[in-house]
């Protein structure tokens, strides 16, 4: 179960500093694909880009109102089922078929809401679980329309005309990076809004106390619905964008309870409840994968002679490592929830205001 934040109702907007750190960050990834053409570089950043649109819509649903699905996976795979299926077997381009594909997200989440939102606590989060379960099941067994687990294979991605005249190609990863990094921006202004609305702090109070707020006169169930159809909302349309980007999806690819848990971990680890928190959890978690999947930690290990690489361990490690990324994360979790149960953005944030608070006792003296 994930930690409770402590966190409690924040000032409503960003500090200038933020705001200000926000706009820069932004242009200078917008600059990005300018100066570094390294196409292995943009994929890393396209994948980043991702984390961050899931972590923040789960954010949403689980760090402001404190209802911890953990069946995001189900979202995700019908943006990428949707729209891969359109495209693949009638020719609807992607732009439409995201239109149905997150229309079809929606209407899922306020009925999946409307029911699972009865339950409270670890019969919540199980009943999350089947109900990603049950979409992969459907992906799976649905084969003339997803194609099993042989998955669906795209062809290519139709390019942007208009009037005649070619405006995007996908042909390389850089549109993908611009989408990528846009939807990602918009979902953390959203989160930015979420957070200083009436529907934020009624889904803050509903976490905090969910019969005081129930006491007050807030309808619990609706203001959850409309919380986890946002959720939804982003969720499946990183779902399309991920479909389009790798061009496969299968249904342990698009629909796994893996990925329910790593949109969790994204952000858990970073800081849930906050709006940088996701971020912080996804650059994190990207950087911690890709290092786990090249064998980098290894060679770090060999090259500091902590490990000789031809001993036990050093052979072990070389060849299973790459593949324990979920004991990692179960021990990367667990190192989070002992020593910084805000997150790895509130440990910062908490390190931040006690050096201040000593620096202005050290003043007064």
């Amino acid at each position: 179960m994930p930690p409770r934040t402590r966190t409690r109702t924040r000032a409503r907007g960003l500090s200038a500093f933020s705001i200000v750190a926000f706009i820069a960050a932004v242009v200078l990834l917008a600059l990005f694909p300018k100066f570094v053409e390294n196409p292995y570089a943009v994929h890393l950043m396209v994948t980043f880009f991702l984390a961050v649109i899931m972590g923040e819509a789960w954010n949403l649903i689980g760090g402001y109102g404190g209802q911890y699905s953990v069946g995001h996976a189900a979202y995700f795979g019908i943006g990428a089922y949707t729209v891969l299926v359109l495209l693949q077997t009638n020719g609807v381009a992607p732009w439409w078929g995201l239109l149905p594909a997150l229309a079809l997200a929606l209407g899922v989440a306020a009925i999946v809401g409307s029911i699972t939102f009865r339950l409270r606590g670890p019969y919540f989060v199980l009943a999350s679980i089947a109900v990603a379960e049950i979409f992969r099941l459907v992906a799976l067994n649905w084969k003339s329309a997803t194609n099993g687990a042989e998955g669906i294979l795209l062809s290519g991605v139709p390019p942007i005309v208009i009037g005649g005249t070619e405006i995007v190609n996908f042909s390389s990863k850089v549109p993908f990076y611009y989408m990528g990094l846009a939807l990602a921006v918009l979902t953390v202004l959203v989160t930015v809004w979420f957070q200083g609305s009436k529907l934020g702090y009624y889904l803050q109070a509903i976490r905090e106390d969910q019969d005081a707020a129930n006491s007050l006169g807030i309808p619990l169930t609706f203001y959850k619905n409309i919380a986890l159809m946002i959720s939804a909302f982003f969720t499946a349309w990183a779902g399309a964008l991920y479909g389009l980007y790798v061009g496969f999806i299968d249904p342990q690819t698009a629909v796994g309870l893996d990925i329910s848990v790593q949109i969790v971990l994204t952000a858990i680890i970073g800081g849930i409840g906050t709006v940088f928190g996701p971020v912080v959890g996804a650059a994190i978690l990207v950087a911690l994968s890709e290092a786990l999947r090249s064998n980098a930690i290894t060679d770090l290990l060999v090259a500091g002679g902590l490990v000789s690489e031809t001993s036990s361990i050093g052979i072990f490690l070389k060849d299973h490592l790459s593949h324990a990324h979920m004991l990692i994360y179960g021990f990367l979790v667990a190192i989070v929830i002992l020593f910084m149960p805000d997150g790895v953005l509130g440990a910062v944030n908490n390190a931040a205001r006690r050096r201040r608070a000593r620096a202005a006792a050290g003043g007064a003296r």
